[in-house]
């Protein structure tokens, strides 16, 4: 993730994050992974001398991004060592997260911790109005967060970052299909840094980095609801891509003899799995998800025939990407859980069958993320890639 600039005459309005060398900042990742530690064993982990970490202690007291914590007796060294720990509230970040119809905000500290947050109807889906409407959120933001840092913007579609910023080459639910240089809209309309990422990426990124993740090298991140969205973790790093498209297999075909989805793929996840997709397959005129879901758990009728068939598909994709790249954990969230919440017998049975036997077994974690989640991951892509 390229690292935020501040571009156009408004430069100069935000709290400014110091300039570290990468041993710093491997360091105040360390501290923020781990809360305090004492040097001698943040030199260990970090493969640094005493001398060189004496150096980056330094430079980020001087920061004013670590301070000394408290004395501890460390069974490890048998005597009192010295703890650091990160000044989380020394910085603040906004994280926006984009829907077709709403701008939900939250702001958070160092540590990705929630100060605040709020949600508005956007008043308009062109660019120009987004833009203003996330520089008058921010102007709002400082008044209480003087210490704002950094922006971070998620939304559905795909994003790359070019030396220029990060384009948002297309938005769906947004409407929006040419390139759309919005890193650099939103930075001269608030004179602060900011990063764009796509929402799925976002959220994998933070998961893994955050309690879900703990301890995890390689995850999944399963979304479904009004769209279908992938992300991986392999050896602790999200992947990508070359384009900034990895991760798109809404039109994978996992029933071949199913329905058409509105490209015209025949049998694709789009087609059985998103929510329009599990209301169209149930035949229903309401267009009313909840409704189809209702009926579904109270019944045999063709809208528990269409999320059984929507089950079917989501186990088969899980099953492809444990057979893929072999995650420890898979994480399935997004509005549309209730899809697996009643056909989940169907989805594990689907599972197994796809899935091919190994030596240990891929943990399903289901989460039910609410949008201050998804904002939260929009702060998160700010944070890291200061620490990047």
């Amino acid at each position: 993730m390229a690292r935020p600039t501040v571009v156009g005459a408004a430069e100069g309005n935000a709290r400014a994050w110091p300039r570290l060398s990468a041993s710093s900042r491997a360091a105040l990742r360390l501290l923020l992974t781990r809360g305090g530690l004492p040097r001698a064993e943040m030199a260990r982990m970090l493969g640094l001398s005493r001398t060189s970490l004496t150096r980056v202690t330094r430079e980020l007291l001087e920061a004013g991004l670590v301070r000394e914590g408290a004395v501890e007796l460390r069974a490890t060294t048998g005597r009192p060592s010295e703890v650091l720990e990160a000044v989380v509230s020394a910085h603040h970040f906004l994280g926006v997260k984009l829907t077709g119809d709403a701008l939900h905000a939250v702001v958070t500290d160092l540590a990705a911790t929630v100060q605040g947050h709020s949600s508005a109807a956007l008043a308009a889906q062109d660019v120009d109005h987004v833009v203003a409407q996330i520089a008058a959120h921010v102007e709002e933001v400082r008044g209480r967060f003087p210490r704002l840092t950094s922006i971070g913007i998620s939304l559905a579609g795909v994003v790359t970052g070019p030396s220029g910023g990060e384009v948002v080459h297309r938005s769906p639910f947004l409407g929006w299909t040419g390139d759309v240089p919005l890193t650099q809209l939103v930075a001269r309309a608030t004179g602060c840094p900011v990063v764009v990422e796509n929402d799925v990426s976002a959220l994998t990124a933070l998961e893994a980095w955050s309690r879900v993740g703990a301890g995890v090298s390689s995850m999944a991140l399963v979304t479904i609801g009004a769209g279908l969205g992938f992300g991986f973790v392999v050896e602790g790093r999200v992947v990508r891509g070359a384009h900034g498209a990895a991760g798109r297999l809404d039109h994978v075909v996992v029933v071949p003899d199913g329905p058409v989805c509105e490209l015209g793929h025949q049998g694709c996840a789009s087609a059985l799995l998103n929510n329009g997709a599990v209301v169209r397959n149930a035949g229903s005129a309401s267009g009313d998800y909840a409704a189809v879901i209702e009926a579904a758990r109270a019944g045999d009728g063709p809208e528990r025939r269409s999320v059984e068939a929507a089950g079917v598909a989501l186990g088969r994709l899980i099953g492809l990407i444990q057979n893929t790249i072999d995650p420890e954990k898979v994480v399935l969230t997004g509005d549309g859980l209730d899809t697996y919440r009643v056909a989940a017998d169907v989805v594990h049975a689907e599972v197994e069958r796809v899935a091919a036997v190994g030596p240990g077994r891929t943990v399903l974690d289901v989460q039910a993320f609410d949008f201050s989640e998804w904002a939260r991951a929009a702060a998160g892509t700010a944070i890291f890639s200061l620490l990047a």
